[in-house]
């Protein structure tokens, strides 16, 4: 089926933001969409999102440049194409580009491109886009990575960790899984507000808490665990963005804790995570040291690596090349894979592929700068993800991905099974455990 016509125009972020939306059109009539989120905490190694830079609109942040280049350049190139020949299209869109990280078109244009496509050849085909996507491996659905509190540049660092998310281990069921983090929620909420702890909401829906140290935030999120009816480490484990890269100095060689006043060598770090994942029931880390300290990633791999899923973030960027390197290097065991980090569809499901041969485990995630497009829960169903990560239950940008899921599992039903926890690999030592007694 031909694509015929290639449009976008500007719309808004869930931060408010200027972002692209892009409309194709088939020879059939049948259009798709694409809509494109962005970054707060953005890896240097991503790919780049093509912003107009002129401080009288949108303070900078407008994209019609981008919107020039859909409807100029990349409409020219693509009219007549295959919409079937998604690779073909997508290879077609880097070669246009002619950059190692599409500044030149934007990745935010060439995203919506992409991302449109294959929303138009699965409508064509009257199939949802996890159908369409589906190469033959067993379609599962993720188990729930979601966000109870936030803090670094989600939430003006009242904290300086990133993210304190939660994973339903216990559950039976994706269902089960939304029941628990909703009762967790709700329950953590009622707990900061009963003692004046709560400060706002976070970009991507989280409590933004005044806690006067990272670790007294964890204990926060321990007890609305335990006030919402759960055994941390048994039916529920926590997960850590730490986003190290954030609070990092290279200059220095050191991670400084700003809400705390204290600063950490590389080992001294590596102590800290390790510490932590003894203290608390930790099944996985984000980014728990910077992209540019090999030393103090191979430092944290060689003691947790066995026994703490080590997601790699900003380290990877979603990109081949530095994910074969990881994989070499044996720096991490995971990697986060957000779309607009590398810019096509086809390259995000090449280093979803790597990561899953190599043994690695991928993990879906959306952006703190969100959009109400649900594309990446079919993402992750297709691709048999075990891990979703969109943001924290609420906000309808981040609810509309987890309600997509449910959506989807009603609509294949056996066709996609719910590992959970099974498809982790601590799922039978390591991070589940009780709680431990802590000073």
């Amino acid at each position: 089926m031909q694509i015929t016509d290639i449009s976008a125009f500007q719309v808004f972020d869930s931060r408010g933001r200027p972002t692209i939306e892009v409309d194709l059109t088939l020879s059939n009539g049948i259009h798709g969409r694409g809509l494109v989120p962005a970054g707060a905490s953005t890896g240097q190694f991503e790919a780049l999102e093509l912003r107009d830079g002129d401080a009288s609109r949108y303070r900078g942040r407008s994209v019609y440049k981008a919107i020039d280049h859909v409807q100029g350049e990349i409409a020219r190139a693509l009219r007549g194409c295959d919409v079937f020949m998604q690779r073909e299209l997508d290879s077609k869109l880097i070669a246009l580009d002619g950059t190692e990280n599409k500044s030149r078109l934007g990745a935010n244009a060439i995203l919506g491109v992409s991302l449109a496509a294959v929303d138009a050849a699965a409508r064509c085909r009257n199939q949802m886009p996890c159908e369409y996507l589906n190469d033959g491996t067993p379609m599962t659905l993720p188990l729930p990575e979601i966000q109870i509190m936030g803090g670094g540049a989600h939430a003006n660092h009242a904290i300086d960790i990133q993210d304190i998310m939660v994973m339903a281990v216990g559950a039976s069921s994706y269902e089960q899984t939304l029941e628990i983090t909703h009762n967790i929620y709700h329950a953590t909420a009622e707990l900061l507000a009963s003692r004046n702890l709560l400060t706002g909401i976070a970009d991507e829906g989280g409590f933004w808490p005044s806690a006067r140290t990272n670790q007294a935030a964890l204990d926060i999120c321990m007890e609305g665990i335990e006030r919402a009816g759960y055994t941390p480490g048994v039916e529920v484990a926590l997960s850590l963005d730490i986003a190290a890269s954030d609070f990092y100095d290279p200059g220095k060689g050191v991670y400084e804790f700003r809400c705390e006043g204290r600063s950490f060598d590389a080992a001294a770090f590596c102590e800290l995570m390790a510490d932590w994942c003894a203290r608390y029931p930790i099944a996985a880390l984000e980014d728990p040291a910077a992209d540019t300290d090999t030393k103090g990633w191979d430092m944290i791999c060689s003691e947790l690596g066995a026994r703490v899923t080590l997601i790699g973030d900003d380290l990877f960027v979603t990109n081949v090349a530095r994910i074969k390197k990881g994989i070499n290097e044996k720096i991490a065991n995971a990697v986060l894979i957000k779309l607009n980090q590398i810019g096509t569809v086809t390259e995000t499901i090449d280093a979803i592929e790597l990561t899953r041969k190599a043994g690695w485990l991928p993990v879906i995630s959306a952006r703190s700068g969100e959009t109400e497009d649900a594309f990446i829960a079919h993402l992750a169903v297709a691709t048999g993800s075990p891990i979703l990560k969109v943001g924290s239950f609420a906000r309808s940008e981040r609810m509309v991905k987890w309600n997509e899921v449910l959506r989807i599992s009603r609509r294949l039903g056996a066709k996609a099974s719910f590992r959970g926890a099974a498809m982790m690999p601590w799922h039978t030592a390591g991070p589940q455990r009780a709680r431990q007694a802590r000073p």
